[in-house]
């Protein structure tokens, strides 16, 4: 059963590109690193497409941007924290 995605990788918001790590949060949403498109997906249960939340502009080490992120974890406040590769970093974001 694909929850996620599923049609080929590439950018649309129902494909990606290089997968790393999911996480599957309350009601079932499915967060993705996305590595290859430099953002973080996405999908309310039983959705068709996916939503970018964090990333998606390009590569790049603004707050904004992301590079090759490859893991990603919620502490009990609901706060996203995101492992980049190629930035060397781990960025925090406030649920929204």
């Amino acid at each position: 059963i694909v929850v996620a995605a599923g049609k080929g990788y590439g950018n649309s918001l129902t494909q990606l590109y290089y997968p790393q790590a999911v996480v599957v949060h309350q009601l079932g949403t499915v967060y993705v690193t996305d590595a290859g498109n430099h953002r973080i997906m996405r999908w309310p249960n039983r959705a068709i497409q996916g939503s970018v939340i964090i990333g998606g502009s390009g590569e790049g080490a603004q707050s904004n941007q992301l590079s090759f992120p490859v893991g990603l974890s919620f502490d009990r406040h609901g706060t996203l924290y995101v492992v980049e590769w190629k930035n060397n970093r781990v960025q925090k974001f406030n649920s929204t």
